[in-house]
């Protein structure tokens, strides 16, 4: 989901009914699991493939080069 598609999922959840509101919370808690367990299952790959301290050498390098900036 790109910004604004966040943006426009927000303004629409701003505007929503009760009803709607609450579909929209439980579609959000939804995707949230999905992402959870694909992470969880890429962590395992990458472990299997003996590269998981690798790419989190990696992760930290480039959320030091954003902190950086």
């Amino acid at each position: 989901m790109n910004e604004e598609d966040k943006k426009e999922f927000l303004d629409e959840f701003g505007k929503a009914d009760g009803a709607k509101k609450l579909d929209m919370w439980y579609y959000a808690l939804e995707q949230e699991v999905s992402w959870e367990q694909i992470l969880s299952e890429m962590s395992e790959i990458a472990k299997e493939q003996k590269m998981d301290k690798k790419l989190d050498k990696m992760m930290q390098e480039e959320m030091n080069d954003i902190t950086d900036e």
